[in-house]
């Protein structure tokens, strides 16, 4: 099968026959990939930049953790899950033996493996994952739009830890997936006021506004984010505000419009530190929290939205491709020129 796959500690990509995975082991499916979106990690995978040198010793892997498709076969010890149920999968699952992961909590797990960063993910035909990684969805669910359960599910979860709630001001600094999917959790939690601030991002500044956000600022068209933001926003600041850039000086860019008592979440992959003024925080009482990944609990939740709301979540997709163009894809999502783009291996039926 074809399969697009990281080779070598170094930019770029491959595109290369593969054999198929084999039938699924004890505890495991194996899954037909309807629809694969690349994702900002995938990018920066791709230019092999900072943050990424634990996959070294991974290498070759296919990637793709973003995804949905069917059930082709079904290991010995599985329940629950039959061949031909449409799934996505959570691509981060721990090792289930731990005493973290017996207490609840697999994300915290330090033998943890990632599907498409540190296992063959799916960027191919077929991916063979843990059944406890899988989450059922409805039968007429978008396989493409099902693709977009992880980010979706990463957004929601910063919100969480950001605590946002009805009638709270939002400002999200990076209008990428990620920026994008917190944009909308925000909308879905009640948020009145929603503000996506981007650098020269036309395109995924448009998709922001489509997707929930109710005010969008240009760095490039202005040189003040501050009185930018106020101007928005009546002259309130913010009650929350989530990074998700990844350069540091954003960190500080938040501060400054967060009112005192407020949150600042940080979900942004950084691969240099950041400087912050710490008594300017301990004097406002602000916060910094960390958001990643996400939990099993807001994937059920987003699979039912998915369903009921496909709409709502539609402009997110700016392009879907044949994996045989996966590369282009790439290249696209690199120049910013889109929102996000999905990738088909095959014709999977929905």
């Amino acid at each position: 099968m074809l399969a697009l796959r990281k080779t070598a500690p170094a930019p770029g990509l491959s595109l290369d026959e593969v054999p198929e995975p084999g039938r699924p082991g004890s505890g495991e499916v194996l899954i037909e990939v309807a629809a694969a979106g690349i994702c900002g990690s995938d990018v920066h995978v791709y230019d092999w930049t900072g943050s990424y040198e634990f996959m070294r010793s991974r290498l070759p892997v296919t990637m793709g953790h973003e995804f949905s498709g069917r059930i082709a076969a079904v290991g010995p010890e599985v329940s629950g899950l039959a061949e031909g149920d449409l799934v996505s999968a959570i691509p981060t699952i721990g090792c289930m033996k731990c005493t973290t992961c017996a207490a609840g909590f697999p994300q915290r797990c330090n033998f943890r493996r990632t599907i498409g960063l540190t296992s063959d993910g799916a960027f191919a035909r077929f991916v063979r994952v843990s059944a406890l990684a899988c989450v059922p969805l409805r039968e007429g669910t978008d396989p493409v739009l099902a693709a977009l359960m992880e980010p979706l599910c990463v957004g929601d979860n910063a919100a969480d830890v950001g605590a946002v709630t009805s009638g709270d001001i939002v400002l999200v600094l990076g209008p990428g997936t990620i920026g994008q999917a917190i944009a909308r959790a925000a909308a879905w939690r009640g948020a009145t006021t929603v503000v996506v601030v981007g650098l020269n991002d036309r395109v995924r500044l448009a998709t922001a506004r489509q997707i929930g956000a109710t005010h969008t600022i240009d760095l490039a068209e202005t040189a003040d984010l501050s009185a930018s933001f106020l101007a928005a926003t009546g002259g309130r600041q913010a009650d929350v505000v989530f990074e998700a850039t990844g350069h540091p000086s954003s960190i500080n860019q938040g501060l400054a419009v967060l009112r005192k008592d407020g949150v600042l979440v940080t979900a942004g992959i950084h691969a240099q530190p950041a400087a912050i003024d710490l008594t300017a925080l301990v004097r406002n009482r602000q916060q910094i929290r960390g958001a990643h990944a996400s939990r099993r609990s807001g994937w059920d939740v987003m699979a039912r939205r998915l369903y009921e709301t496909p709409e709502a979540v539609r402009p997110f997709v700016s392009m879907v491709l044949g994996l045989e163009h996966a590369l282009d894809g790439f290249e696209h999502s690199r120049a910013r020129d889109v929102s996000k783009v999905v990738l088909q291996p095959g014709p999977v039926g929905g």
